[in-house]
């Protein structure tokens, strides 16, 4: 099995308008609401993979119950803290003339110290079920900087491989617990180095750095251009099929689904960049964040060109 955490779960909630402008009444001609937080749309393309998936972290009100009962209906098992007040609510409007997106990010109820304990609990309970465990999203207002370390050290402890997907001060902490994999962006591996390398040589090196520090699985995505991958001390570019895509909300988390998945099935190292890849590529063709096409999937699955370096 393999369990996913969401220490900020969301409704991700899209409006499309035929043209966004700033102080104007507008009317939206369509919306969607989705079960979000990174964790979740992880948890979600596990599932369309065919995977067995559990879903865990902090929910809170109404907007909390939507998003379980949601995941639920995808056939994901739950196991939620609950907390009080509302988990919050992502907003991204679509304007159809231009293709562009503004987005705007809810802040969510306070992590309390009871709460944080619990899902320290909640974790190892999971973790001692699961062969993958993923920490996806940023932390919750009021949680400590530490707690993606304290639940990475959980996971080992109980023998299940930690994957930790987020940025700022809370992956800086994450990488002193090693967790097994990580995943960057190009953004985020700049912040962390401290400037943005030039060619695919800095690209490498840093990698390097990043294994250098006892994480077995460090992944660079780098959006159309694929990822770059040092896997077990072994460095890989990998290339997406050539797409024209839809929206590139969630890729990132459909990326670290196909490599959790692969990851629980024993895949080679190859494999499983092709798998993380392929589903990206697919989660780039939809207009919901961590939603793939299984059929575009089995299609571009043949098209990731993958190059030891």
């Amino acid at each position: 099995m393999i369990t996913t955490v969401t220490l900020h779960a969301a409704i991700d909630r899209t409006l499309y308008v035929d043209k966004f402008g700033v102080g104007q009444v507008q009317r939206v001609i369509r919306e969607v609401n989705e079960p979000g937080g990174k964790g979740n749309n992880v948890a979600k393309v596990i599932r369309q993979l065919g995977g067995q998936v559990t879903a865990t972290g902090i929910i809170a009100g109404n907007n909390g119950a939507f998003i379980e009962s949601s995941l639920t209906e995808r056939g994901i098992r739950t196991a939620f803290i609950q907390s009080t007040g509302d988990s919050r609510v992502c907003l991204n409007i679509l304007d159809d003339s231009s293709g562009s997106s503004t987005e705007l990010l809810g802040r969510g109820p306070t992590m309390l110290e009871a709460e944080a304990e619990a899902i320290k609990n909640k974790v190892q309970e999971l973790a001692i079920q699961s062969s993958v465990v993923v920490m996806s999203g940023s932390l919750p207002p009021g949680a400590p900087d530490t707690l993606y370390a304290e639940l990475i050290r959980i996971v080992r402890s109980a023998g299940a491989r930690a994957f930790l997907d987020t940025g700022g001060t809370a992956f800086n902490v994450g990488l002193s617990a090693a967790p097994h994999f990580i995943k960057p962006n190009e953004q985020e591996l700049a912040e962390w180095l401290g400037k943005k390398p030039s060619d695919v040589g800095e690209w490498t090196r840093a990698a390097h750095m990043l294994a250098d520090q006892g994480i077995n699985e460090v992944c660079i995505t780098l959006g159309s251009n694929g990822a770059l991958a040092i896997l077990n001390g072994t460095a890989y570019m990998v290339k997406p099929p050539a797409i024209q895509p839809v929206n590139t909300v969630g890729c990132g988390d459909a990326f670290v689904g196909g490599m959790a998945y692969a990851a629980e099935r024993g895949d080679s190292a190859e494999s499983r960049l092709r798998t993380a890849v392929t589903a990206a590529a697919a989660n780039a063709m939809s207009s919901k964040a961590g939603d793939i096409d299984y059929g575009l999937f089995e299609e571009y699955e043949h098209q990731v060109q993958i190059i030891p370096l």
